[in-house]
């Protein structure tokens, strides 16, 4: 037997997602780039710039990432079924 569930729940739900891959975001964008920066240093001999240059590029692409999110939750909580209220006809 499947359980119904209303639009706003649902919606809510996804909300609830996008912002748990916020930290997710911040996380993982520093650890490529050094990942990068560690191999490239490895690879061309430059140690240590690569991993600086490329961490700062993972700690930018994280933040961008994060700005993104938010900006799309936000947007999303706007829609009234979000809020409980019907919109109107």
């Amino acid at each position: 037997m499947k359980i119904s569930r209303p639009e706003g729940m649902k919606k809510s739900a996804g909300i609830l997602a996008g912002a748990g891959t916020m930290g997710l975001h911040l996380v993982a964008g520093p650890a490529v780039g050094f990942g990068i920066g560690y191999f490239l240093d490895d690879w061309l001999g430059l140690d240590p710039w690569m991993k600086v240059i490329f961490f700062i590029f993972g700690v930018i692409s994280g933040f961008r990432l994060v700005y993104e999110d938010a900006r799309k939750i936000i947007g999303e909580t706007q829609d009234p079924r979000v809020q409980g209220i019907d919109p109107p006809a």
